[in-house]
């Protein structure tokens, strides 16, 4: 079977204390979700000191947002995946449409960061998704595709085993539009079939597949019942602990 990961994605939101605090909350209800859910809480770089103690005591996960696209040097303001690695965090967000959409992130800067939390022993949360505009013109599944060729395909067969996909509808987002539990569902069927171009049918069916836009306490069931979605990469709502146990709970 394969696992069930509810990830939060704090972004840039708490002080440290403020994040110590949420963590405790998400700790001390950890017990009341299934035994057989994964947390992972996916917090600003400033905070994986403050809280890998707790969540490490609780058997939740930490994940960085980001990482640099270089090993070390003279890059002011950039955070190593060898920095992120050495402070006892296990994963590291890559993709996500914030940093695509601002940062102006390519594939080819996707391909350096993945490869340098690779070296590191991070295991990657590969975002991937459509803009409105997008899946308005039926474009969705290409997009989807070319994200997925163009960084994915060029891991090895060990690296892809480590990896965890979240599907991001860009356009759910922060708008409180949410993907219908149908379309989240075709969605992650595609990624699984194109996942399964490169890496076997048995390595893609064993792929997590999060699904991220605006998944809520109310609609988390709906959207975990699909066979294809194994959980959630979870934004707002996981910065209130009892709304990101609640999904967790949906399981």
């Amino acid at each position: 079977m394969r696992r069930k990961i509810v990830a939060g994605n704090w972004k840039m939101n708490t002080t440290p204390a403020e994040g110590a605090e949420l963590l405790k909350g998400v700790a001390a209800l950890k017990s009341t979700i299934p035994a057989d859910v994964e947390l992972i809480v996916g917090v600003p770089f400033t905070h994986i000191c403050c809280v890998k103690d707790a969540a490490a005591a609780a058997g939740i996960a930490v994940s960085a947002q980001n990482c640099a696209d270089h090993e070390s040097g003279a890059y002011t303001g950039e955070v190593s995946a060898k920095m992120i690695a050495s402070l006892g965090a296990k994963y590291v967000i890559l993709g996500h449409s914030e940093r695509r959409e601002y940062y102006g992130e390519t594939s080819q800067t996707l391909n350096k960061k993945m490869a340098l939390a690779y070296e590191q022993g991070l295991a990657p949360i590969y975002c991937v998704g459509e803009k409105l505009d997008e899946r308005e013109a039926g474009k969705h599944f290409d997009v989807v595709r070319r994200q997925i060729e163009e960084v994915v395909f060029h891991l090895t067969p060990e690296q892809f085993g480590k990896m965890v996909i979240a599907y991001e509808p860009v356009w759910a987002i922060g708008t409180g539009k949410t993907a219908t539990a149908e379309q989240a569902q075709e969605i992650h069927a595609f990624i699984r079939k194109v996942l399964a171009e490169k890496f076997g049918a048995a390595a893609a069916d064993q792929t997590p597949i999060l699904y991220g836009g605006s998944c809520k306490p109310g609609n988390a069931a709906e959207i975990f019942s699909k066979t294809d979605v194994d959980g959630g990469l979870i934004g707002g709502a996981s910065l209130v602990a009892a709304d990101f146990i609640a999904i967790a709970k949906a399981f």
